[in-house]
């Protein structure tokens, strides 16, 4: 049996909910498996539908988290486990085995300074695992240049599940918002500084002189979300952006399906970086390329001038060059055949394999 500890997973909703979730689903096909999760409130009608078992610890955030090491420390004294899989250094802090421990990373939350007081923390922890796994090379240099064990970090880039089959009447919604708008660009992500919505906004002043019908869709929510909406005012661009959050997954795809290019020139804000970046390889699955940013793990989701771009998102002449030169000609549409075709790799039946090489 192999013990699954996250502070993020489903009903919840987010990149690491979805990472988790793929990850318990698809070692559940191969090996018994238990997680031990975070409460949610519509936590009871998901978990009856999982073929594991799953076990909830709410409460304070500090509290939860001491409370759930109890659990899992309990746990272990009564059970035969093989190894523990965490989401996060702080899930594996309080947990006393000598079981086989391992803990993905995925970027700004072991981004911080050799010898903080945080710092000693994390590599106290993964002083006592067999290996930290990173979710793209960036993250696993990054990892290094803070004092981790080199010979410790593997890098096994987060999967995705196959595609389903687009629903008619959303896509028909699609066409009917958007009518004879194009090109059309997307976000689909939280509204927060590192994802660089202004930057985009930005470059969209330009690029409408030379495509005045182009559209930017944006999916999503967060606290940057009202300053984007005010740029877009300033600028005059009520007519080329399309806010949307709270829809339902077969819009999303379906607007996401229906774009020419997903946008996300990421840069690092503070702390936070993109460690990986799970939307572009959504993106690609459904033949949209994406132009991402040169800070972070973009590159091991997009294979530049291939499947996409990667620009300097600092840079906004940079990001409305590169947006114009996959408009220009429509080669978005052979990035977008190459993307389809080159993230066949980040399923997870392919991405789990990697995983059992090293459990095993």
């Amino acid at each position: 049996m192999y013990l699954i500890v996250t502070r993020s997973f489903p009903p919840e909703l987010g990149g690491m909910q979805s990472l988790m979730w793929g990850l318990a689903k698809e070692m559940s096909k191969n090996f018994m498996i238990k997680v031990f999760a975070d409460y949610h409130e519509n936590y009871k009608e998901f978990d009856q539908e999982a073929n594991f078992s799953i076990e909830r610890i709410g409460g304070f955030k500090f509290l939860r988290k001491i409370r759930k090491a109890q659990l899992i420390n309990e746990f272990l004294k009564e059970n035969k486990v093989q190894g523990i899989i965490a989401d996060h250094w702080k899930s594996l802090e309080l947990i006393k085995s000598n079981e086989k421990k391992y803990c993905l990373i995925h970027g700004k939350e072991i981004n911080h300074p050799k010898n903080s007081s945080q710092n000693k923390r994390i590599l106290k922890v993964f002083s006592n695992v067999e290996k930290v796994i990173a979710n793209s090379e960036y993250t696993k240099n990054l990892a290094i240049n803070n004092g981790v064990e080199q010979s410790k970090v593997i890098v096994i880039n987060p999967g995705v599940d196959p595609v389903k089959e687009l629903n008619k009447k959303s896509l028909d919604k699609v066409e009917s918002l958007l009518k004879i708008k194009t090109p059309r660009l997307i976000t689909v992500s939280r509204f927060d500084k590192r994802k660089n919505h202004e930057k985009i906004v930005m470059a969209l002043r330009n690029l409408k002189q030379k495509y005045p019908d182009i559209v930017y869709i944006c999916i999503g929510y967060g606290d940057e979300l009202e300053n984007v909406k005010d740029l877009v005012k300033e600028l005059d661009l009520s007519s080329q952006v399309m806010f949307f959050k709270d829809i339902t997954t077969d819009l999303k795809n379906a607007l996401l399906a229906k774009a020419n290019i997903f946008v996300m020139p990421s840069v690092i804000h503070k702390k936070s970086v993109e460690g990986f970046g799970i939307a572009y390889v959504e993106a690609a699955q459904y033949s949209v390329p994406s132009l991402g940013g040169k800070d972070g793990g973009a590159s091991d989701a997009i294979s530049h001038d291939k499947t996409g771009l990667i620009c300097d998102g600092n840079n906004l002449e940079d990001i409305y060059s590169s947006l114009n030169s996959m408009i220009e000609n429509k080669k978005y549409h052979v990035l977008g055949k190459n993307a389809k075709e080159y993230v066949s790799k980040f399923q997870w039946e392919k991405i789990i394999e990697e995983y059992k090489k090293i459990l095993n």
